[in-house]
């Protein structure tokens, strides 16, 4: 039984992974991101989510390594705290309450403070200011001391940037360049031309990377160039040189730790290396898939990483070769699709990729595969008119699965298209089956399939605004051989010229309700007779629904109105309510910061055991809902970091051990007690017979001429004894006398014959012993007795 009080909202996903830089370990083993009020901890080699670190309140913006300890990571967030963790256990060590909200984070190795961005009064005046952290015991301690760096920033960190191992740092916003010397303690200030000038419209910064080893900033622009900026300690004296490859503007910028090469990468999503800062030695890793927002070295320099709009890290090696994908929940702009389970993986479905259908898996937080539905090169132009995936649903036990795509540039040019993707158990996905150009005169509103067990042949059902729904069946579509199948129009209803809106089947397939604006339709799925309908006028239809199971009379209606609407249907009867009216099951208060755009009721596979009323809607089902930002929150009693699966957690104790000469005898060591381990339970669970070549009465029966062997009855009743097993080997003294007794009465008159049984007899005696391995009691050896007693003779008859 589960305890009412540990049921509780909790972040299960879907966050941004890119939205600030990632951070490799020293190591390179693990890889740090942000994810909403959390820190997610990855291995590189696996891609596995290792560690949930939570504790911050709010959204996280910034995580940088501990210089002086590389085991322990610095995080802010905009609840105002920096926090220290150790990473490798996934403990919150100290936090450091600072009191305003933090926009980044910067650590340097000379310093005893970290450097934060803090807004200043006005919303839009960011300040960079050092934080110096008191040292204590406690594990919450007061940072109020503040020292001013750097006014009139930007609040990304991507605008910051500190060189030639913290001597400098430099800030850029709008057509502005500013560098602060610490040692100095003066700034320079540098300006490019303002979009005044038509020529020079595009100068504005977008981004800054400082040289680790050299005086040397690189700046990024919106018209796509590079600007490597030197002599900067002098206004006046100052040069600057263009590297130009990229057409649109530049996202972000990193130097390699040596220095000897300049990461850039932008809306093409091709990775670009520029070595030795020279405009001719470029080398590129194009085809990421989507545009790069963020780039990262680790402090090895083995690896880079790259983070992608699509909610994506890939890591790639040092010679521009990606090793690991690590993907996320994609933002797409619109959830046209709404939230779908699929029947097969029980994985969340809705619109990923431009033009895709993203499979999540709810229970690993990651992306499973994409689905390319419209199947065509998407096109980065904001001024294009995209071909838009708007319809979704899966059908017949995830057998079938139906969608539609639409592109309207005007209002008389209207673009549609329905596909039908049957599963494919070959390629374990789904192949398309058949297309429908037009399938309706105007936008289809809602689709639906019927999932009766009893239902014989798959029946699809579409709505539309041209007042018109339409049914569709599937049919021989095949040639002279008859194995191909396809889907055509079988039926086309409508209501008195009203737009139809939603449409829904009952559980057991036998009615067809579809809604008209405001008026609900019901239909005879066997005959499409229009049956009754309801017109209580309570506001336009947006959801249909028929319960389920013992619900299964009524018929549920969301109206535009806020009012729910439910039907009897074995008496017509109309109960209309707000849902802040009635007694409700269960109310849960401030579930989120956000507006909750869509939910979803995902099967369990294991039946949770609440016992409380106000719970039981969670015992067989898990509810999902997810906000405008596209982060997934569900009711839960266990934290994220409960949920990793414990091969995530082992694999990180095993990668932790150092590899030392000690590490080397005692890791063998480990490895042969496992084995052995396993060994022992094989053999627990396993009886090993001997291999049947080492048996010799298998042997002699096998190898002896058929004319000189003895009788059928005999070679039975030897063959059954040859494979009997027992502790050790007994020797014609420890057998019993009525025992020899019996094998003498089934023993042949012919002197041959037994001299041959003799000659068996004594080869088993011998040989037989080394193969036994099984240890049987006194009480299954009397059985065994027993069972050497019984007479084969049937066998001669055969």
């Amino acid at each position: 039984m589960v305890e009412e009080e540990s049921l509780r909202v909790v972040r299960c996903g879907g966050s941004e992974l890119n939205f600030r830089r990632a951070v490799f370990s020293a190591d390179s083993k693990y890889v740090f991101c942000v994810s909403g009020d959390f820190i997610k901890v990855y291995s590189t080699a696996t891609e596995e989510c290792v560690h949930i670190l939570q504790g911050h309140r709010n959204l996280v913006t910034g995580i940088q390594l501990n210089p002086r300890n590389h085991l322990q990571l610095y995080s802010c967030s905009f609840d105002g705290t920096v926090k220290l963790w150790d990473y490798i256990d996934g403990i919150l060590i100290k936090t450091f309450i600072v009191g305003c909200k933090l926009h980044a984070l910067f650590a340097l190795a000379c310093e005893d403070s970290v450097f934060v961005i803090i807004n200043k009064e006005k919303p839009d005046v960011f300040q960079l200011v050092s934080v110096k952290l008191p040292k204590s015991s406690s594990q919450e301690i007061e940072a109020k001391e503040l020292s001013f760096v750097l006014d009139y920033i930007n609040q990304s960190p991507k605008c910051i940037a500190f060189g030639n191992e913290g001597e400098y740092v430099a800030a850029v916003r709008d057509f502005y360049l500013s560098v602060y010397f610490f040692k100095k303690k003066t700034t320079s200030r540098f300006t490019l031309s303002s979009s005044r000038n038509k020529k020079h419209a595009k100068n504005n910064f977008t981004c800054v990377a400082c040289h680790p080893k050299e005086d040397c900033i690189a700046t990024g622009h919106r018209d796509g160039k590079i600007r490597l900026w030197r002599n900067f300690d002098d206004e006046k004296k100052y040069t600057y040189t263009c590297l130009h490859w990229h057409h649109d503007l530049v996202m972000d910028l990193a130097f390699s730790v040596t220095g000897s090469s300049l990461l850039s990468g932008g809306r093409e999503s091709v990775l670009v290396e520029w070595r030795e800062a020279a405009e001719k030695n470029k080398e590129f890793l194009p085809r990421l898939g989507a545009t790069i927002e963020h780039i990262s070295v680790s402090p090895a320099g083995d690896l880079f990483c790259t983070s992608h709009s699509d909610n994506k890290l890939i890591i790639i090696h040092r010679n521009l070769e990606a090793s690991a994908v690590i993907q996320g929940l994609v933002k797409d702009r619109n959830i046209f699709t709404g939230l779908m389970i699929d029947p097969r993986t029980k994985a969340l479905v809705l619109n990923g990729k431009p033009g895709h259908l993203q499979f999540y898996s709810l229970q690993s937080d990651k992306q499973l595969y994409n689905l390319d539905i419209i199947q065509q090169e998407y096109i980065n132009d904001y001024g294009l008119i995209q071909i838009e995936l708007t319809k979704a649903a899966f059908g017949c036990y995830g057998n079938w699965l139906a969608t539609v795509e639409q592109r309207q540039e005007k209002e008389t040019e209207l673009e549609l298209q329905m596909k039908l993707w049957t599963y494919n158990k070959k390629t374990q996905g789904f192949v398309l089956n058949t297309k429908v150009n037009m399938p309706h005169e105007d936008h289809i509103t809602a689709l639906c399939f019927c999932n009766a067990e009893k239902s014989e042949n798959p029946t699809l059902v579409t709505t539309s605004k041209d007042g018109h729904f339409k049914v569709w069946i599937l049919t021989d579509d095949s040639d002279i051989y008859k194995k191909a199948v396809g889907w055509t129009c079988d039926f086309v209803g409508s209501y008195h010229k009203y737009q139809a809106t939603n449409c829904c089947f009952s559980e057991d397939g036998s009615l067809l309700a579809v809604s008209f604006e405001e008026i609900v339709t019901i239909w005879d799925s066997e005959t499409w007779e229009l049956k009754c309908t309801f017109c209580q006028r309570a506001g336009k239809i947006r959801h249909l629904c028929f319960g389920r199971l013992t619900c299964s009379k009524y018929l549920l209606g969301a109206t535009e109105n806020g009012i729910l609407c439910c039907w009897n249907l074995l008496s017509c009867a109309l109960f209309v309510f707000r849902p802040s009216e009635p007694r409700p099951l269960y109310i849960q208060k401030n579930i989120s910061r956000e507006e909750v755009q869509w939910g979803v009721f995902v099967p369990r596979v294991v039946p949770e055991s609440f016992t409380s009323e106000a719970y039981q809607w969670l015992n067989r089902s898990q509810f999902y809902f997810l906000t405008k930002s596209q982060s997934l929150l569900t009711f839960s009693t266990q934290s994220p970091e409960e949920k990793l699966t414990p091969t995530s957690k082992q694999l990180l104790a095993e990668e932790t051990l150092p590899t030392t000469p000690f590490y080397f005898i005692l890791g063998k060591h480990r490895q042969q007690q496992q084995d052995d381990k396993l060994n022992e339970a094989l053999e627990d669970e396993l009886v090993q017979l001997p291999l049947t070549e080492n048996i010799p009465a298998i042997s002699e029966l096998l190898h002896t001429p058929a004319h000189v062997l003895p009788s059928a009855s005999f070679l039975c009743s030897m063959f059954v004894n040859s494979l009997l097993l027992s502790k050790e080997t007994k020797s014609a003294e420890e057998i019993p006398d009525d025992v020899s007794m019996e094998e003498e009465k089934e023993s042949v008159d012919s002197d041959e014959e037994n001299n041959f049984t003799e000659q068996v007899q004594d080869t088993n005696n011998t040989d037989l012993g080394k193969d036994i391995i099984h240890q049987l009691s006194k009480s299954e050896e009397k059985e065994l007795r027993k069972f050497r007693k019984v007479d084969y003779s049937w066998i001669t008859a055969l």
